[in-house]
């Protein structure tokens, strides 16, 4: 720093304007100092600056892994990087993009069952907030991560007890499904429905089936206590094991085949379009299939799948505003809202978690008899 700044001839507090906020700095003198910056080949260094200002500059994420190789090798033939972009990756875009804003870099750890304690461990001792997919990180751990970071939850309604002091933010998984399962009944007259959920314990998942439940309840249809199918994984793959498994079962008991087939998410339900193809049963004509999430693969299949669309990038951005408040950094959300509120950041109180609920929107596409 000392270099550059002799070199461009200003003071050592100019070069680090031009690096940690620019816009304070005239054009001029910030691209002088960024040339001798690039002559000198210099790079403000990350752990000088923690050491200085006790913070890292970085914000940090964990997630489950749950990689699709079927969508990856979708979006190659389709010729579109953002095909087999998945949840996850929705979340990690929009926290990018707000990160980057607020002048924090993102650290990511993604990990399957077994791995996430020493993952979560390594993340939180490198960055000054920390954001968490719910049920990723063991209770016990976020517990004592909370007592020095800020922590943001993702998805999933709001933990009790050792986690009820987090911020949090979830979609309206329930509204959405009864909505989407609404439509099926009430605009294509739709009676036989099936539900293809998660072996896993799944917030998310069962909040979708509530919803589901909920719109059979309302058009006097038999209320199922669990999903007819549960998937060990919610992969395309599963989804066309999960497809056949149902036409079989039907088939073996000499029962009609369902007319409407709602999966969990959109993976699945990719995976149940691949099936019935294969199977020789016309989509949506002979039964009509929805997901869940609004990923993009879902556009480009063929018929395009009816989904109910989640926020996904716009909550992973909300996560970055909301740690940048916690933090001090101040910084506002997509919208106006107190805690409980539905909608994005608001008033943040010291001392008092907030927890908002993004909305979601149906998509109706050919999958389902529509567009």
């Amino acid at each position: 720093m000392y270099d550059v700044a002799e070199r461009s001839g200003v003071s050592i507090a100019t070069v680090s304007r031009v690096y940690r906020t620019p816009d304070s700095v005239r054009q001029q003198t910030r691209d002088r100092v960024l040339a001798a910056a690039r002559e000198l080949g210099y790079v403000p260094s990350g752990n000088a600056r923690g050491l200085a200002s006790r913070s890292t500059g970085v914000l940090g994420l964990c997630f489950p892994d749950y990689s699709d190789p079927d969508a990856e090798t979708e979006a190659g033939d389709s010729d579109d990087d953002d095909a087999a972009m998945l949840y996850s990756d929705q979340i990690i875009r929009g926290m990018e993009r707000a990160a980057r804003r607020h002048g924090y870099a993102l650290l990511i750890a993604a990990s399957l069952k077994g791995g996430p304690e020493s993952q979560v461990a390594k993340v939180a001792g490198r960055v000054d907030g920390f954001a968490v997919l719910a049920r990723t990180v063991p209770t016990e751990d976020l517990e004592v991560i909370s007592r020095r970071l800020p922590v943001v939850m993702l998805a999933g309604p709001r933990e009790p007890q050792q986690l009820d002091h987090l911020d949090h933010i979830e979609v309206a998984n329930e509204d959405g499904q009864r909505e989407l399962t609404r439509h099926l009944i009430e605009d294509h007259g739709l009676r036989r429905l099936v539900f293809v959920g998660s072996a896993e314990d799944s917030p998310d998942v069962a909040a979708r089936f509530r919803g589901y439940r909920a719109a059979c309840r309302a058009a006097g249809l038999p209320v199922p206590d669990a999903p007819d199918l549960r998937a060990p994984m919610m992969t395309q793959a599963e989804g066309a094991l999960a497809t056949d498994a149902l036409l079989d079962r039907a088939a073996g008991r000499g029962d009609p085949p369902p007319q409407g087939m709602l999966f969990a998410n959109d993976q699945m339900a990719v995976g149940a379009l691949h099936a019935l193809e294969r199977r020789g049963v016309r989509v949506p004509e002979d039964v009509a299939v929805t997901g869940f999430d609004g990923i993009p693969l879902s556009r480009l299949v063929r018929p395009a799948l009816t989904t109910v669309r989640q926020p996904m990038r716009r909550m992973g951005e909300e996560a970055v505003d909301l740690l940048v408040r916690r933090l001090g950094g101040g910084g506002g959300g997509a919208s106006a809202g107190d805690s409980g509120d539905v909608g994005g950041a608001g008033d943040v109180r010291p001392g008092e978690p907030v927890s908002w609920m993004l909305p979601v929107t149906v998509a109706r596409r050919a999958s389902c008899g529509c567009g």
